[in-house]
């Protein structure tokens, strides 16, 4: 982590752009699907294509847990390799884009139900990096990542996402990377999903179209069924803030769907 104190004290603060950026939930599955053509992979780099160029890009990514809400403020974010065992191809990717220590200032300045720390250490992990070398392949817009707090809980993490709203009128892509359904323990290399997961992936994706976003964020009120699905709620987490972003004439549009690996939900949308 950095002393705030040294990065200058310049105004963060983008000015308002004219389009109000949509903000976006990927299921980001395997890392390989950085390096695979599969429907998945192609889904990000069309909704890429469609989204309006940001000015930088914030990522809620499911592989950065932390004691306190952190953001990640150094101006050359590594690539970061946070797997094993997956082929040679895969750790040579590199995902160069720069950071923005003054977006990461911003984003400090507008929450304030929670204090959000300065890091200098972390980078770019793979939920984040994995997605964008498919939407962002240029890696030439500034990318910073929001930590997840794991002592927060998901009403917590939820409302933290409202906070982050002024950054859609900014020119700042906000963009959630996790799984609804991630259970590894269950895994397994076949084409056929649990029942279990399909029910738990469809039952979000109604109450997603029914903005019922309450029995979403209270998904442990559903008993065995919310424990096969999420196990642990890192992967389920990043999805929350996206919807917390969403305002009442946003559109909402799935762009991918179903349930990999048996257990690990894919299933993506864009809001607005």
């Amino acid at each position: 982590m950095v002393d705030q104190n040294t990065i200058p004290t310049i105004n963060p603060v983008l000015p308002e752009t004219p389009i109000k950026m949509p903000v976006v939930f990927v299921g980001h599955g395997s890392p390989m699907n950085a390096v695979e053509d599969n429907e998945f992979s192609r889904a990000w780099i069309e909704v890429g294509q469609s989204l309006p160029r940001p000015k930088a890009i914030l990522c809620i990514s499911a592989h950065w847990q932390t004691a306190a809400t952190q953001a990640t403020a150094m101006e050359k974010p590594k690539t970061i390799y946070d797997f094993y065992g997956f082929p040679r191809p895969l750790y040579q990717m590199q995902y160069p884009a720069p950071g923005s220590p003054g977006l990461a200032r911003r984003v400090q300045e507008l929450v304030q139900k929670t204090r959000v720390g300065l890091d200098n250490d972390w980078g770019l992990d793979h939920g984040t990096w994995s997605v964008l070398n498919r939407m962002f392949p240029g890696a030439d817009l500034p990318v910073i990542q929001l930590s997840l707090d794991y002592g927060m809980e998901p009403a917590a993490h939820y409302e933290l996402g409202k906070e982050l709203k002024p950054l859609r009128k900014e020119g700042v892509l906000i963009l959630g990377s996790g799984n609804i359904v991630h259970n590894l323990g269950l895994a397994r290399w076949e084409d056929q999903a649990y029942d279990w997961a399909i029910e738990f992936d469809e039952r979000i994706a109604q109450l997603i179209r029914s903005g019922d976003h309450a029995s979403i964020v209270h998904y442990e009120k559903w008993g065995n069924l919310a424990r096969l699905a999420i196990p642990t709620n890192e992967h389920y987490l990043p999805m929350l803030y996206i919807l917390a972003l969403k305002d009442g004439e946003d559109e909402l549009n799935f762009f991918a769907e179903g349930v990999s690996l048996g257990s690990i939900s894919m299933r993506s949308f864009r809001v607005g």
